[in-house]
């Protein structure tokens, strides 16, 4: 099939169908929070999960669905946006997919998973190859309730997952922004070293752990070149857009740090000029991730699913 008769369907976060439908442009069709657009797949930030080369199936029976689904791959899990209990019967008639949390730092699910949805009584629209290895690309762990001062853990764990690699002994991160320390928890925990930059205090069970290094200076203000060459830049302030933009070209000039995971959040309209001008640099990716609200991450220098 040549490209540009090529449909790709993009599942939109739920909430953030608007965001989805801009950063496409242009849509052929729209099923709630699942969206089509024509040509193959592209790399969308504000999609939870990318169905590559979606058909279309006719059926006759609910029993006809199920079979054609499992004749295509075994694992599938349902999208439902209307005739709910028609899909719902279909979907009981396939295997079990589990559901179950992940338990960090575990790996991604390995098996292949599909995902279709009900466009009429006689109409799947199925996908055997998506982006995500999580139905719908939500990602659940076996939370830590306890120890970390907040869940903002969450979201390095999700994206530790995502791009298969984290941080580990002997290497040193720097953490802007840093209290109340969720992100340095995660990172000290690991066996790395880290530098935790924030005027506001850390969580004393964070701030007195063996491998934080505590500055108590202003993320914007502190000057890369005092630092030195660190493996692993991390930032989760809540910031504007474009101070985070500016921010995270000081330090690529300073030439200290080449690999990057920053949180950039958004306050009203999303900012998509100066999302758009993180993406074009060069070894980077945006994702809205499952633990994001209205925010995107930004990741240097790192692989990523999709």
């Amino acid at each position: 099939m040549s490209d540009d008769l090529r449909t790709t369907a993009y599942l939109a976060p739920p909430g953030f169908v608007s965001q989805l439908r801009a950063e496409l442009g242009e849509t052929t069709e729209e099923y709630d929070r699942l969206l089509l657009s024509p040509g193959p797949p592209r790399p969308i930030a504000w999609a939870a999960n990318i169905w590559r080369e979606p058909t279309r199936i006719r059926i006759d029976s609910i029993n006809q669905g199920a079979r054609a689904l499992r004749a295509i791959q075994r694992n599938w899990v349902l999208y439902s946006f209307a005739h709910h209990r028609r899909a719902s019967l279909i979907q009981d008639k396939l295997p079990s997919v589990s559901a179950k949390p992940l338990q960090f730092p575990n790996p991604p699910p390995a098996a292949p998973l599909g995902s279709w949805t009900l466009l009429d009584p006689q109409t799947i629209l199925a996908a055997p190859d998506c982006s995500s290895a999580f139905p719908h690309g939500e990602v659940r762990f076996v939370e830590d309730r306890t120890t970390p001062p907040n869940r903002a853990y969450l979201k390095l764990w999700e994206v530790f997952t995502l791009i298969g690699e984290r941080p580990g002994p002997g290497q040193v991160c720097v953490d802007l922004g840093s209290s109340p320390g969720g992100w340095t928890w995660v990172l000290q925990d690991s066996g790395a070293s880290v530098i935790s930059v924030d005027k506001a205090p850390l969580d004393p069970r964070v701030a007195n752990l063996s491998r934080v290094d505590v500055r108590r200076e202003s993320a914007f203000g502190i000057d890369p070149d005092t630092i030195g060459s660190v493996d692993w830049l991390f930032c989760d302030i809540a910031c504007y857009p474009e101070r985070l933009l500016a921010l995270v070209r000081r330090w690529l000039e300073s030439g200290t740090c080449r690999r990057m995971v920053c949180t950039v959040k958004f306050q009203g309209e999303t900012d998509r000029a100066t999302t758009a001008a993180l993406a074009q640099i060069p070894g980077s990716r945006l994702m809205h991730l499952s633990h994001n609200k209205h925010e995107l991450t930004w990741i240097l220098g790192l692989g990523a699913q999709g």
